[in-house]
């Protein structure tokens, strides 16, 4: 497979950047950590804003080592800041058109009705105007903008952080529809663990500059030993299909490897695939199977860890079936009163499910 691979070192004032990372060139990767981590620094070193030591591989070709530097303006990359930036004396559709104009005719890889389609734009490409645009249409003009340059990577600066939560809620559907549509791989820098939950595949973590874990985002978000698990919102992604529908009850039910949610209704057709996320504190557990309880998943599960997460609460990390991990946040009294240990089998009991 075609990676993504990222070696820096930098010092900026008192912030030391020394951050390494490989990631698959598809999908979406985010770069997540808390505000001062150095996430920004290092896409803007990937993409050659800032010069720093080190060495980068895209697709197996070298923008950056000890002989060679490419400069931004040769790198073939889509930017998308946290501020659209919109040329403001161009109309929306010249904003679209900047850079597809540029890119030769036979390179290109994105049509302007494609972009346009996918980003929902049809009504807007008229407009004259671009500053009389809310802000989630400004942002998606900009990452038409970007996408219309046919850039190998696309890179996203925390697209969605100057946005209010109407905007982000209307923005976010448009980028999982890129994320299934488009065979551009996306950098996308978020220190919103929701945000990253829905969208990323691969997930790098930094902290003070560092990456401390880099892995699949399933896989990655399970690990105990990282502070994400301690976060209130903590807690495990699930990649279902839908698979049956409840029209008396307007549930629908997801099934994935080990067993399967009910959840509200969700209007698709059999087999779509879709992600769900299920946070700690949602958790219940119980060593026997429960009698007359109003949850309706109740999931078979065997405990693999448990660690402190605060004076008076654990995490408990579960395996279910073969492949799928829970988490879940409970008392250290409640650890202690139903003796659980690693190695001992469980009935998870999920109070709720957020389709994503």
């Amino acid at each position: 497979m075609t990676t993504i691979s990222a070696r820096f070192q930098m010092r900026l004032d008192s912030f030391a950047l020394d951050a390494a990372f490989d990631a698959p060139a598809a999908g979406v990767t985010a770069l997540f950590g808390p505000s001062g981590s150095g996430k920004t620094t290092l896409l803007r070193c990937i993409a050659g804003l800032e010069r720093a030591a080190g060495s980068l591989r895209v697709n197996g070709a070298t923008w950056q080592d000890d002989q060679t530097f490419v400069p931004v303006h040769k790198r073939p990359l889509g930017y998308v800041f946290q501020e659209t930036s919109l040329f403001p004396h161009l109309s929306v559709r010249a904003n679209l058109e900047y850079g597809y104009k540029r890119i030769v005719p036979a390179e290109r890889k994105v049509r302007l009705e494609q972009v346009v389609e996918w980003l929902g734009l049809s009504h807007l490409i008229g407009r004259t105007d671009p500053a009389q645009l809310s802000g989630g249409e400004r942002q998606r003009v900009a990452i038409g903008r970007a996408l219309l340059t046919s850039p190998r990577i696309l890179l996203m600066d925390e697209p969605l952080s100057a946005l209010d939560t109407a905007s982000k809620q209307e923005i976010l559907p448009y980028l999982e529809r890129l994320h299934r549509e488009l065979n551009i791989p996306a950098l996308y820098v978020s220190h919103a663990l929701d945000e990253v939950a829905r969208l990323a595949d691969h997930l790098v973590l930094l902290q003070q500059g560092r990456v401390i874990a880099s892995g699949a985002l399933h896989d990655t978000l399970a690990r105990l030993d990282l502070p994400t698990a301690h976060f209130d919102d903590a807690g495990a992604v699930i990649e279902a299909a839908v698979a049956q529908q409840d029209e008396k009850y307007h549930l629908t039910r997801l099934d994935f490897a080990g067993g399967h949610l009910w959840v509200g209704k969700v209007d698709q057709p059999f087999g779509t695939r879709v992600r769900a996320r299920v946070l700690a504190r949602d958790v219940i557990i119980a060593t026997q199977a429960p009698q007359g309880s109003s949850i309706n998943n109740i999931l078979n599960a065997r405990v693999e860890e448990i660690v402190d997460c605060a004076p008076d609460k654990v995490v408990v990390r579960m395996r279910v079936g073969q492949a799928q991990i829970l988490l879940s946040r409970i008392t250290r009294r409640s650890r202690d009163h139903l003796g659980l240990s690693e190695g001992t089998y469980v009935c998870a009991q999920v109070k709720s499910v957020a389709l994503m």
